[in-house]
């Protein structure tokens, strides 16, 4: 679990966890809070693994905690979000008997009125089928609705260190399918999202550009990339959160160009399926 400056979150997101008859281990990644986060979880939870970092790394914080667990199946929270008793025992029985399964995407339901998260509506109906699996395929997810293979999620580098937050998942599904793992929605598995009223909706925006034109940047071929850069920039004409992700995206082409690699082109295929 992922967390900063939310304690009050936490201590209700970490009640639900304590009451799963599966009993995970739990590590917290405390993303650099200031409202004394680290200090009060481990007072209050000592059986709880509590990983402070000195600054915020965002989704990337997700992968530091992976690695400090010695289990072979991760499950992701975020401070404002759990799973249902009997979710974590689900996803080990289909990753246990599915090698080939990277990636176990949940049904995550919002709020008090447990609506299906959008994301989740869209992977029901993935046109990837299933050949015989539990759930459908798919190449996304909703990253507090994920339990993944360790052994899948580090090999592929697990989520993207210059990523922070908005848009994460999509890269990490599709190098996992790079890598030969399948990510699987099975709505059997289910884990509730309670999102916080105070976000800042306004860097959300900015930073949905930004990771658009670096995820396609990264592993698109040039059409697609071209595509999309323009049809970006013709947005910020008249968007001001699409001009200033645009620009914030061209300050990363350095590092961009060293990690480029483009997908297969079968895979292209079976993203443009999906829509991405």
């Amino acid at each position: 679990m992922v967390t900063r400056d939310r304690l009050g979150s936490l201590r209700r997101t970490l009640a639900h966890l304590d009451q799963l008859p599966e009993r995970p281990q739990i590590v917290v990644v405390d993303n650099a809070s200031t409202d004394g986060t680290a200090a009060a979880v481990a007072r209050e939870h000592p059986e709880v693994t509590v990983v402070p970092l000195d600054r915020n790394r965002g989704a990337g914080a997700r992968t530091i905690g992976a690695a400090r667990l010695d289990r072979p199946y991760v499950a992701f929270s975020d401070d404002d979000s759990w799973w249902a008793p009997g979710a974590l025992a689900r996803a080990a029985a289909v990753l246990h008997d599915h090698p080939q399964v990277g990636l176990v995407a949940a049904r995550v339901l919002v709020g008090e009125d447990e609506r299906d998260d959008p994301t989740c509506l869209a992977m029901a109906s993935s046109p990837l089928g299933g050949g015989g699996l539990p759930g459908r395929a798919v190449l996304g997810f909703v990253a507090c609705g994920a339990v993944a293979r360790r052994e899948a999620l580090l090999a592929v580098g697990g989520f993207h260190r210059r990523w922070q937050i908005q848009g994460e998942e999509g890269l990490l599904a599709v190098d996992l399918a790079r890598s030969g793992w399948l990510c699987l929605y099975v709505p059997e598995v289910v884990a509730h999202h309670h999102p916080s009223a105070v976000r800042d909706h306004a860097r959300r925006r900015v930073l949905e550009v930004r990771n658009t034109l670096w995820f396609a940047w990264l592993r698109r071929p040039l059409g697609a990339v071209a595509g999309i850069t323009l049809r970006t920039a013709a947005r910020g004409v008249t968007d001001p959160s699409a001009r200033r992700g645009l620009l914030e995206a061209v300050r990363g082409v350095g590092w961009v160009a060293r990690e480029r690699r483009v997908v297969p082109a079968e895979l292209e295929r079976r993203m443009r399926a999906v829509g991405l």
